[in-house]
């Protein structure tokens, strides 16, 4: 019997990287694919799948939100795929449930899949689905917590409101709301305004530390944009999104960050 197999990322070339990896397996069948959270509940409780590859950032819910709001049984058995995140990391160790992180290997691809197989084969189905719960809620309620702790540090921590910035005999004094974004130079950083670029000696990751994260939110891990200079957010071909400001720069939303960015806008996209 075919396992069918459902394969949900918001990257198209993600999604046609296992479809390529399963060729080499006569006993997988791809029924279906998606690109977003919303579709792919309505997608796995019409279709109700053996196995399920989920990756974890994607627009409208995430991963674990998917697997909540599903009404399949049993529960098909689940490969999740990410980039690198702390908390998913820490939740699948201590879960003993698997996922690749992106890249995609092909050596742990192959361990994983053949895994599930085993599990399809073999499982025990209340086990788990428990198993599969407990990694849901430990995921959600770590990175709720996070966030407000987060928002609770921001609101009692003092930050700059004005940055020091000296060139030969000149010092010039700007007020950080002039800021428009931050770009990362090695050890050094270029403070953009809407007027003037300044050199300062300082690493992106200090001056981050400094700037209220309520205001400037890092999009890239060599650029911080301030919220209030952004225009509007289009996507790209790549199903990315890139970041307009008011003055018509074009800066790129990194999928690393986008989950913090879409959290402190208040919404998804």
């Amino acid at each position: 019997m075919k396992i069918r197999t459902i394969i949900i990322d918001d990257e198209p070339h993600a999604r046609e990287g296992i479809k390529i990896r399963l060729k080499d397996y006569y006993d997988i069948l791809v029924v279906g694919e998606c690109s977003s959270g919303t579709e792919a509940v309505e997608l796995i409780n019409s279709v109700v799948p053996d196995l399920l590859f989920i990756d974890i950032q994607m627009p409208g819910m995430n991963g674990f939100e998917v697997l909540r709001n599903i009404t399949i049984n049993p529960m098909p058995i689940i490969i999740f795929v990410t980039a690198y995140d702390k908390y998913a990391v820490r939740a699948f160790e201590y879960h003993a449930l698997d996922y690749l992180l992106k890249p995609i290997n092909d050596e742990r691809f192959n361990e994983t899949l053949k895994r599930a197989v085993s599990e399809i084969n073999n499982r025990s189905l209340a086990i788990y689905a428990d198993k599969l719960k407990s990694l849901i809620d430990y995921y959600l309620n770590s990175v709720e917590n996070s966030e407000v702790k987060e928002t609770k540090l921001a609101k009692n921590k003092k930050y700059i409101n004005r940055l020091t910035i000296k060139v030969k005999e000149n010092i010039s004094i700007i007020s950080v709301d002039e800021v428009d974004w931050i770009e990362s130079a090695g050890d050094y950083v270029y403070i953009h305004t809407d007027t003037k670029k300044y050199l300062i000696r300082e690493t992106l990751s200090s001056l981050e530390e400094k700037l209220d994260p309520l205001k400037f939110v890092r999009i890239h891990r060599s650029t911080i944009v301030n919220i209030n200079k952004i225009k509007n957010l289009r996507s790209n071909e790549h199903g990315d999104y890139d970041v307009y400001l008011y003055n018509g720069v074009r800066l790129k939303l990194s999928r690393t960050f986008r989950s913090h960015f879409q959290n402190l806008l208040g919404n998804s996209f």
